[in-house]
């Protein structure tokens, strides 16, 4: 069936449906080898060949929903070329293309979402949504009341300040205390270079929670598929009446 071209290139995850206008006005798309500027153009992406860049943008098999829970040592990238492991690899069974919502760093672990639907990962990312998403943090030595009350108000990092966070000592021994840290921005690697901005060193980072979802029973790059319940309600979350679900919390280590 015949789309604009914009849904179609938001669709396969190439860019969100304003992006995409722009690379349609600067003349960057074409349809049948031929270049369309027009922002009404339509097109069927399993008889019409579209490409973006020269590329060509493949159709969206069904569309599939994926929690995993990312292991240290994988990149969250589609493609590496050093050959380090990326965090497709540790999906098995899934034969069609997905890709990451937002990333986690080599050497943090926990839950990373991934789909096909380009939309709705495009609308998770969206800043207006703030997604809220947890981390347990452990850093070294004891963390003062001044250091996590700095990390709640907004420190200054070289691409601004960070907004307000909610942070909460969960649990300390003689050489490390855990963090909960709970942001709703997506800057690359903020929660450690929060930390950093006080002077803790991060010693482990996870990821347990995004938005309402947990990591529930799942090891290390173990995986499952989300319930249309859960895909809507990350999309439209005041649609449902959110359920408040414990967070994992650490024991003392």
């Amino acid at each position: 069936m015949a789309e604009r071209l914009q849904k179609l290139l938001s669709q396969a995850g190439i860019a969100s449906r304003r992006e995409a206008e722009t690379l349609i006005v600067a003349g960057r798309v074409t349809v049948n080898g031929q270049v369309v500027t027009e922002l009404g153009t339509k097109a069927d992406p399993l008889t019409d060949q579209i490409t973006v860049d020269g590329k060509p943008v493949r159709p969206v098999d069904a569309k599939i929903y994926l929690l995993l829970y990312k292991p240290v040592g994988y990149l969250t990238t589609l493609k590496d070329p050093e050959g380090r492991p990326i965090v497709t690899d540790l999906l098995k069974d899934v034969t069609s293309r997905v890709y990451p919502v937002g990333r986690l760093d080599y050497n943090t672990e926990g839950l990373l979402l991934l789909t096909n639907d380009g939309e709705w990962a495009n609308r998770l990312a969206h800043p207006r949504h703030e997604v809220e998403k947890e981390y347990l943090v452990r850093v070294r030595g004891k963390a003062t009341p001044d250091q996590i009350k700095r990390l709640a108000a907004g420190v200054e990092l070289e691409d601004g300040r960070t907004a307000p966070a909610k942070v909460f000592l969960a649990s300390e021994s003689d050489n490390n205390s855990w963090l909960s840290v709970t942001i709703h921005e997506g800057r690359n690697r903020q929660v450690r270079r929060m930390c950093e901005a006080v002077s803790l060193a991060v010693v482990r980072l996870k990821r347990i929670r995004y938005g309402f979802l947990e990591l529930g029973d799942l090891q290390p790059g173990e995986h499952r598929h989300l319930s249309p319940a859960e895909v809507e309600r990350l999309a439209h979350p005041g649609r449902v009446r959110p359920g408040g679900v414990p967070s994992q919390r650490p024991g003392r280590r």
